[in-house]
Formats: structure tokens, C-alpha cells, sequence
């Protein structure tokens, strides 16, 4: 639930993380809460961890402004999940197949697809991209030949059960976002914006907590790109989800389409203009979902655990949002230190997955505990579905 931070900021900091924050942590939400440009309160979801510039897990809403390094450079990454008829009895046995098929049609880490499809060469955002910033011109092909690959790191497909139903479906879920274009374009932008608070001599505690001013050029430059990323992400989940339903058809229906239940598509690392309190308002999610009033949602929690299917019950004190999953207790490098190959394997004991040393650092003992993450937010959304995965890709 919901508690009012004592961190001496000027805006209010409402924070649904159970623990104490540490004083690196307090000091990058007051440098955030002490920005001019941030609207009322800053609000933390339960997985809230340090970031760049802003915290992971942070909603930040600004009044007439934008900061590039809060939305970060994986633009518009998010998760897509999809319920299907198909009842778990009919993976027995496929699994490892299931998991050879996907990892051979979508590339995972830095690598693209060889031949592109006609649906992403035919995606109308291609028509858009002549106005995106002259850093990205020269990339085309390569943002070509990204969409409908995975990414690395914590980004993933799975296939899930539905735990808590009697005869539980088979589900698909996948996290990703705007690959190498995304990362390039917001690069682009943060550094504009550090050059621009410079020359305006803007006191800021971070400088990567520059913004740009609404109604100025580099402003509107930046928001362009920010929604031409963010649709990017989006057609970039639906091509690889497209792609692994046909893999469904051939292993677990005899090569027949198979029927959608439900479907969602939401991004976790964006920002869109919109209304609360009757003001216009850019609200940055920045590791956080929009949460308003019977939306759907995704929550997942790590490699080894459970993962969620929630809908939003339209909170105003958290600008409408909800955390984006389990978040991380401990970096990488700390992951790969304390944990061995032995505890990876442990850990995701009846997962189908990679278990080795070069996704060690995804192990579900780095992530904070999913159930009480959700139980910290039951105030922001109620739990539709409760997912366990039985097969996981990873970059």
C-alpha cells in the first residue's frame, strides 16, 4: 500500500516499496521530486531500483516538459501475452522442441532476421522514418532487419500455464522493445538535451535529468521520435508473436491456426500525454504500466517464478500505473559473483530453458519476490491470471 516518503524534496514522493530506501536511492528521487517541471508527486511502484537519472520503477508526470534519459534508451519496451484455447496436457513432451523452433526464427542479443517479411517491410511507420533524427538515417536496414528479434538481457518469450485454473491454458508471453533504433534515438536525444540545459546554465542535481521545454524545437523533434520508437516496440512484439503462433500450430494443433482468448500489448518504458486532475499532463513510465480502470496488464516476476495477468483499477495516486514486474535486488555483475551455474539450475528447476553461465545473471534469486510485489500494489490493480512458465528463451 501506499506511504508518503520523508526525503525532504520539493514535491511529494508516494511510494508503494515495502523496504527502506537506501540513501542512493532517496538521493536520485529527491534530485527527481526537486525538478520544476515535475506535476504535485512523483510515484514508486513496489519494484522500484536505481536507474539512470530516475529510478526504475518510477511514474513521473511534467507539466509542459520531457526528460529523455526518464523515458531511457529502450523505448517503448513492454510485454505481449496471449491466451489460447490449447490446455497444458498438450506440451507433454515438446517443450525442448518448442524451444529449438523459437530460438531458430527469432534472433536473440544483437543479431537480426536474414530475410525480412513482407508485413515489416510493409509497415506504414517505414513511411515516418525520413523524419526521425539524421543520427538514425544511415540505420534503416538495420532496424529493418531488427524488427521481430528479442533483444538480450532481461528480455524473453515464454510459455506459461495458468496455475491457479483447474484445467490450465497454455499462454505465450514475450517482453522486448525498440532494439537498436530505440537505444540509438534516445542517445541522440539525451545528449541534445545535456547540451541545451548547458547553454541555458539550467541548475539541475543530474544532468541527466535534462528536459526539454514543450512548444520548442527540440522538444517536438524528441516527442516525434519518442512515438515513432514506441510504435516500433509495439509492431516488434506483434511480429515475433505472430511468428510463434505459427511454431503452436505446427507442434501443438497439426499445423492449424490456432484460436486468441485474450491478447495484450502494453508497453513499460514510455511516455504518452495525458489527463489527471483535469490538466494535460506527460506521464513517463518509466519501468511502470498504465493501470487505468479495467486495463490489462502484465506483470512477470523472473525466469523461475510466476508471472501475472492483472487489470488496472484507475488509481490517481499513481497516475494510474502499476510496476512492471518483480525488479532486481542486485546488478549483474553482483548476480554473476554470489550465484553459480549449480543455483541457475536450481532455480529454474522444471523451466525448458537455457542454463548456463551467460544467463546467469538472469537468475531468479537476483529479482525481488513477485508475491509480495503484488501484494504491495493491490491497491493498483486486481490479479486476473497467475502464470507459471514451463519454457523460457533468453538472448
Amino acid at each position: 500500500m501506499v506511504r508518503q516518503l520523508d526525503i525532504e524534496a520539493k514535491k511529494t514522493v508516494l511510494s508503494w516499496v515495502s523496504h527502506e530506501m537506501q540513501e542512493d536511492e532517496q538521493k536520485m528521487i529527491r534530485n527527481m521530486a526537486n525538478l520544476p517541471c515535475v506535476y504535485k508527486h512523483i510515484a514508486l511502484m513496489p519494484d522500484a531500483h536505481l536507474g539512470i537519472g530516475a529510478m526504475v520503477g518510477s511514474v513521473i508526470a511534467t507539466q509542459d516538459a520531457i526528460i529523455p534519459a526518464a523515458v531511457g534508451v529502450d523505448i517503448g519496451c513492454g510485454m505481449m501475452a496471449r491466451k489460447l484455447p490449447l490446455k497444458s496436457g498438450a506440451l507433454d513432451g515438446k517443450l525442448h522442441d518448442l524451444r529449438l523452433a523459437i530460438e531458430s526464427k527469432i534472433p536473440v542479443g544483437f543479431n537480426g532476421n536474414k530475410r525480412i517479411e513482407k508485413d515489416v517491410e510493409n509497415w506504414k511507420g517505414w513511411k515516418q522514418f525520413h523524419r526521425c533524427h539524421e543520427g538514425v538515417h544511415k540505420k534503416q536496414n538495420k532496424a529493418l532487419e531488427q524488427m521481430g528479434s528479442l533483444g538480450g538481457g532481461n528480455h524473453f518469450i515464454e510459455m506459461c500455464i495458468d496455475q491457479d485454473a483447474a484445467d490450465p491454458n497454455v499462454w505465450i508471453m514475450l517482453h522486448s522493445g525498440s532494439r537498436h533504433i530505440g537505444n540509438t534515438l534516445a542517445t541522440c536525444h539525451i545528449k541534445t538535451a545535456k547540451h541545451l540545459a548547458k547553454w541555458m546554465e539550467m541548475k539541475l542535481p543530474d544532468p541527466d535529468l535534462s528536459y526539454f521545454i514543450r512548444g520548442t524545437e527540440e522538444f517536438n523533434a524528441y516527442w516525434q521520435d519518442l512515438q515513432w520508437a514506441q510504435k516500433y516496440a509495439f509492431k516488434n512484439r506483434e511480429v515475433m508473436m505472430a511468428r510463434i503462433m505459427k511454431i503452436v500450430a505446427k507442434y501443438l494443433n497439426h499445423g492449424n491456426p490456432v484460436d486468441i482468448e485474450m491478447s495484450i500489448n502494453c508497453h513499460h518504458n514510455y511516455a504518452e500525454l495525458e489527463q489527471h486532475d483535469g490538466q494535460d499532463l506527460y506521464v513517463t513510465r518509466k519501468g511502470a504500466v498504465s493501470a487505468q480502470q479495467g486495463e490489462f496488464g502484465i506483470i512477470p516476476g523472473s525466469m523461475g517464478t510466476k508471472s501475472y495477468i492483472v487489470r488496472g483499477k484507475g488509481n490517481s495516486k499513481s497516475f494510474c500505473s502499476c510496476s512492471h514486474g518483480a525488479g532486481r535486488t542486485m546488478s549483474r555483475n553482483q548476480a554473476k559473483k554470489q550465484f553459480t551455474v549449480a543455483d541457475l539450475k536450481k532455480q529454474t528447476e522444471g523451466v525448458e530453458c537455457r542454463k548456463d553461465r551467460k544467463v546467469l545473471d538472469e537468475i531468479p534469486g537476483a529479482y525481488k519476490d513477485i508475491d509480495a510485489v503484488m501484494e504491495a500494489q493491490s491497491d493498483l490493480v486486481e490479479v486476473v491470471a497467475c502464470l507459471k512458465q514451463v519454457l523460457c528463451v533468453k538472448g
